[in-house]
């Protein structure tokens, strides 16, 4: 059976922070919209703490958290991967998680390759 391409992975340094959320908050969840400030970059929640709006994408899991993308940013990264970082500073708006440890998270970005495009997991869109 063949392996699909992921759409998303973590970095280590990213995955210290999210555990460190994770003892503190228990479940979480991702969301990156598409707008501008705050939303230019991914938020971290509580699971449950933000809702998907309809048609929004479910691009793959961090250590079993959900990672989902504004229905038309998505369209304008389908093609891309996903590489979830972070950095020592504090992002716009501060609404995300990390943000009271002097953390934000960021995105990394690489186009896939025509094989990579062709074998990709699917996405989940919400409802």
């Amino acid at each position: 059976m063949e392996t699909k391409t992921k759409r998303l992975s973590v970095t280590e340094k990213a995955l210290e922070v999210i555990r460190e959320l994770e003892n503190k908050y228990g479940e979480l969840m991702f969301y990156q919209a598409g707008g501008c400030c705050e939303g230019t970059q991914p938020q971290c929640f509580e699971k449950g703490g933000f809702f998907p709006r309809m048609n929004d994408a479910m691009i793959g899991t961090i250590d079993g958290y959900e990672f989902w993308i504004d229905r038309d940013l998505f369209e304008y990264w389908k093609y891309s991967h996903f590489t979830l970082d972070v950095t020592d500073g504090f992002g716009p708006g501060g609404f995300s998680l990390e943000t009271p440890l002097g953390k934000t998270f960021k995105v990394h970005y690489k186009l896939f390759t025509p094989e990579e495009y062709e074998n990709l997991e699917p996405v989940k869109r919400s409802e």
